[in-house]
């Protein structure tokens, strides 16, 4: 079982940065492939990145490549979020979520049904 809770969402203006982390329990965090996943009220949840957890590979939505970093620190079990160049489209409530899942792409990671495991969320609102 792995619990996992989000922190560092908030206000923000547009241009702005944030790091959202995610702090997992369990012994074995590092086995755990994590990504993070947004919603906005009344639409589906969509894929934002993800990092397995075999190697490091990272895999970013197109809405956020160039933006957005995905990492991890096992030592830690946290796994972070930073967004830069933040927009008014990226409000959202920001989810994590974990997976014991060793994928054979990369874009598996995208996929909700992939993870078990999620968090409550936090809420990031970019003001224009």
């Amino acid at each position: 079982q792995v619990r996992l809770v989000e922190s560092g969402g908030g206000l923000v203006q547009a241009g702005g940065s944030l790091r959202l982390s995610c702090a997992a329990s369990g012994r074995t965090f590092s086995r755990y492939s994590m990504a993070w996943f947004r919603q906005t009220p009344g639409k589906e949840r969509e894929f934002v990145a993800a990092i397995r957890w075999s190697g490091g590979s990272t895999y970013y939505a197109d809405s956020v490549k160039g933006r957005a970093t995905i990492s991890r620190e096992n030592a830690e079990n946290t796994v972070y979020l930073q967004m830069n160049s933040l927009k008014p489209d990226d409000t959202a409530v920001y989810y994590c979520a974990a997976a014991s899942y060793v994928p054979d792409t990369m874009l598996e990671l995208a996929t909700q049904r992939v993870y078990p495991y999620w968090g409550q969320g936090t809420q990031v609102t970019v003001s224009s």
